[in-house]
């Protein structure tokens, strides 16, 4: 064998072992994100079982808010049913909209507010959001990560060639994200 032949067969080599690293850091990400995935539905698991109990306790107090209760328990029930990011998103969106309205109901009601159980449960399901806030600052880290690969080249040629996916993001609520407005009247 001459050099050329060497060369030759030193470059395949270093493509095949760019190929193979490139696809193992592909699968490395995918996983980092089901796995991200999978601690944020650990909490929206308890926060869904968290819901019923605190409609249950409030239903008698606000009387004349059933509205809201069947808002928060109809969005509840869709992101039951809901499977996968690109399914859940959505709905843990509107479940936290209508959670935010009946929060903002409770101000309405100080009696609830010093229900014993009642806020046992909303320190629980406060408790609860801020761990999902986090999961969810993981996840979407975690789907950068793997959208910069996916869509990056060089590695985006191996990605396309083996199926690999972009993430979605689990974006933040537009609730959680305004300004509150201060009335200094």
């Amino acid at each position: 064998m001459n050099t050329g032949s060497y060369i030759a067969i030193g470059i395949v080599a270093i493509l095949l072992l760019w190929a193979a690293a490139t696809y193992n850091g592909l699968v490395r990400v995918k996983n980092q994100v089901a796995n991200a995935w999978r601690q944020i539905d650990v909490q929206l698991k308890r926060r869904h079982d968290l819901i019923p109990n605190l409609v249950e306790v409030v239903k008698d107090y606000m009387s004349y808010e059933q509205e809201t209760l069947r808002q928060v328990i109809e969005a509840r029930n869709r992101a039951v049913s809901a499977s996968g990011p690109a399914d859940a998103i959505p709905a843990e969106t509107a479940l936290t909209g209508a959670l935010g309205r009946l929060f903002a109901l409770f101000e309405n009601y100080p009696q609830l507010k010093a229900n014993e159980n009642v806020a046992r449960l909303m320190e629980e399901l406060s408790s609860t959001e801020n761990k999902i806030a986090f999961a969810r600052q993981f996840y979407n880290d975690s789907a950068m990560e793997n959208n910069n690969r996916v869509e990056s080249f060089p590695s985006s040629v191996i990605a396309g060639s083996f199926g690999f996916k972009t993430a979605p993001y689990f974006e933040v609520p537009e609730a959680e994200t305004a300004v509150p407005k201060a009335d200094l009247r």
